[in-house]
């Protein structure tokens, strides 16, 4: 897949005929990947080359919108991964600024589709375009000009819920995140460099491998979880705390950090990075009143996740009516 940059005004030529598929796609869910998935077979049908365009950073940062998204399920070189994994032949990153926001539906049009190539464009029903988004998947045809044509891509289900962005979101500030494989196609998953901390972990039996994220991810919900960590292509199982450590803390601090203790581990990881995979949320994050508690419950969850991790139904037959 070959990445390019475009900034307006627009100084950029294309001789393949193109299908685009349209959309910011952060989590590039199972719903953005029917999305890119038409446009690649269409694509393929028509024997021309398949592209993704995306917007960067998200609009709402751009417009100044009361609630913005700074952190992301996917921040753009976890996206361009993912999109990359989709097997298409060009993604396009358009530097969103006051000055493309403030195109007209037409011109967005012009400029970015037909002056582009694209010859069919696959969205989602919702998708939006030019200023003020009044461009909509139903004006489209009329701005095409005859020059291409559309395949708008319904509403995609899970349960009663709609898949969205906007939706994992949720989940993760809930804690939720066995529910995202549903809705991602994949675990939630971040990367990250595995930093000093205060070394505490060891004192008391469990060491633990402070992670700091390398992207603006949306950290899962302050608690307790089973996870994975992929070290250099090698899976590791363990627990992660997301949290603000209470029981040594007299202070909170502005940010939460990330401790994994990973099960039968002892290799040396300082400065290396390390992916972390979310599976299921254990419990709260809490103060315990003396160290000897704590390690009392890290004990608990370890034996939780340990036994989550060899037969997940089991253990939710087990714990349901107690997690």
């Amino acid at each position: 897949m070959k990445t390019i940059w475009l900034s307006h005004p627009l100084n950029q030529k294309n001789d393949d005929p193109l299908v685009m598929a349209l959309g910011y796609f952060d989590g590039v869910h199972l719903g953005h990947q029917k999305v890119i998935q038409t446009a690649k077979r269409i694509a393929d049908d028509h024997q021309y080359k398949s592209a993704v365009m995306t917007f960067h950073p998200h609009p709402s940062v751009v417009l100044g919108r009361s609630q913005q998204h700074v952190r992301f399920i996917t921040p753009l070189k976890e996206k361009e991964k993912q999109i990359a994994k989709l097997g298409v032949d060009y993604l396009y990153i358009v530097q969103f600024t006051p000055e493309f926001a403030h195109l007209l539906p037409q011109q967005f049009v012009d400029e970015y589709i037909i002056g582009l190539g694209v010859k069919h464009v696959v969205a989602g029903f919702d998708f939006t375009y030019g200023r003020l988004g009044k461009g909509t998947m139903e004006t489209l045809p009329f701005h095409s000009r005859e020059q291409f044509t559309q395949t708008v891509i319904p509403k995609q289900m899970f349960g009663e819920e709609k898949i969205s962005s906007t939706y994992i979101r949720q989940c993760l500030a809930k804690g939720d995140v066995e529910q995202l494989p549903h809705l991602l196609g994949r675990l939630y998953e971040v990367t990250g460099t595995v930093v000093h901390g205060d070394k505490r972990g060891r004192t008391i039996g469990f060491p633990t491998a402070n992670v700091a994220l390398d992207d603006d991810y949306i950290i899962p919900r302050i608690g307790v979880y089973a996870v994975t960590v992929t070290i250099d292509d090698q899976m590791w199982t363990g627990v992660c705390n997301v949290g603000y450590k209470p029981t040594f803390q007299t202070e909170q601090p502005k940010e939460p950090t990330i401790e994994v203790h990973l099960f039968d581990f002892s290799a040396d990881i300082y400065g290396m990075s390390v992916s972390i995979q979310w599976h299921k949320r254990l419990r709260d994050e809490r103060a315990f009143s003396s160290v000897h508690e704590l390690i009392e419950q890290i004990h608990r969850d370890v034996e939780a996740a340990r036994e989550y991790f060899q037969n997940p139904l089991a253990f939710y037959r087990k714990n349901m009516y107690s997690i």
